[in-house]
């Protein structure tokens, strides 16, 4: 059953029944705001400051994302620095720039 078939049947019915389209309509409508507020009503959405706490958990979230963003940007940025540094290493104990005996005193 795809989505809304149960209201066109509940509809087509009604017509039938002799249910004038206008009070079809008015009970839809009707019926889809109450099942809306009771949602908000459920979610905790309810009252007059619902609007301030959407934009504020919005405003975090975004701020959550940033931040996660920026982490995993600058683990990368030092996970490269880490891996040029060892090659630059490794390259001066190759070409024996450095000796690695000299550094730890024999």
């Amino acid at each position: 059953m795809r989505i809304g078939s149960g209201l066109l049947h509940a509809a087509s019915r009604a017509r039938k029944e002799g249910i004038s389209s206008e009070t079809l309509y008015e009970l839809v409508e009707q019926a889809t705001e109450e099942g809306g507020m009771r949602m908000l009503k459920r979610l905790g959405l309810s009252d007059e400051n619902a609007g301030t706490d959407i934009t504020e958990l919005r405003s975090l979230l975004e701020a959550w994302r940033e931040t996660r963003k920026t982490a995993r940007h600058t683990i990368v940025s030092w996970f490269i620095r880490l891996l040029i540094s060892a090659m630059a290493l490794g390259l001066a104990l190759k070409m024996k720039f450095i000796q690695l005996g000299q550094m730890f005193g024999q």
